[in-house]
């Protein structure tokens, strides 16, 4: 076992989250209450997902049940990182939009099967990243706009359609979105092994075994990144996506 259940275990990820709280707020960051929220939370959200998925992966009833909440928690999410209105349903779009094509394949060609113990660890990976790629990708496109409005209104000046002007503004600083997902994939094994590569491996598989599947993990959230942030940048672009 990588980590004992224990009591000591519990008071070392208590002292961290304190700490990451005090830093916060001696930095001004004016995140130490999230921070705080979001630690005890995952603590809850986690013992009962534990105690969960014993009966969820027993039939294919509740299994799609569970992805299904993890999905809409994910546009929740999402969305009301984005944007306070009512718009923010529409995170649904870029999140199911790089997420449904990459797990269908993968039924499909027989890759990950519908099992629990396959299904949704891979389903929360791709709706994981699907989820950060649409918040960092909405928000870097609402912010410019908020604050290159004049460029914008410049370029409809011009003829361009409002889209296409949109679009020119927010392209570039929303693509960023996409740099820590790239940035893991080309360190991989040279600064870190992720989760699944070393989960693989205390798990019994072979290194080569554990690399396949990192790999396999590593593309095909790009893949999702990609489309979702491309989809995000098509809404905000709409002004289906926006803020009041």
């Amino acid at each position: 076992m990588l980590l004992p259940v224990s009591l000591t275990l519990g008071v070392v990820l208590a002292v961290l989250l304190v700490l990451a709280a005090a830093v916060a707020a001696w930095a001004s960051l004016g995140r130490s209450r999230e921070i705080l929220v979001a630690g005890v939370r995952a603590a809850v959200q986690l013992a009962a997902v534990s105690l969960l998925i014993g009966w969820v992966v027993r039939s294919l009833a509740p299994l799609l049940g569970f992805v299904a909440l993890m999905f809409a928690v994910a546009v929740w999410t999402a969305g009301r990182r984005v944007t306070g209105n009512r718009t923010w349903r529409w995170a649904a779009v870029p999140i199911g939009a790089g997420v449904l094509p990459v797990v269908g394949v993968l039924l499909l060609t027989g890759l990950v099967p519908v099992r629990g113990l396959a299904l949704i660890p891979v389903a929360g990976i791709l709706i994981g990243g699907a989820l950060t790629a649409t918040v960092l990708g909405g928000r870097r496109a609402l912010d410019e706009l908020a604050g290159r409005r004049g460029e914008v209104e410049a370029g409809m000046a011009l003829g361009m359609l409002d889209r296409d002007a949109r679009l020119e503004i927010v392209r570039p600083a929303a693509s960023d979105a996409l740099l820590p997902g790239l940035d893991q994939t080309r360190t991989v094994g040279l600064v870190t092994l992720p989760g699944a590569f070393v989960g693989m491996l205390l798990g019994g598989a072979s290194p080569v075994e554990a690399g396949a599947v990192q790999l396999f993990v590593l593309v095909a959230l790009m893949a999702v990144q990609v489309v979702a942030v491309a989809t995000v940048l098509e809404l905000v672009a709409r002004g289906l996506l926006h803020r009041d």
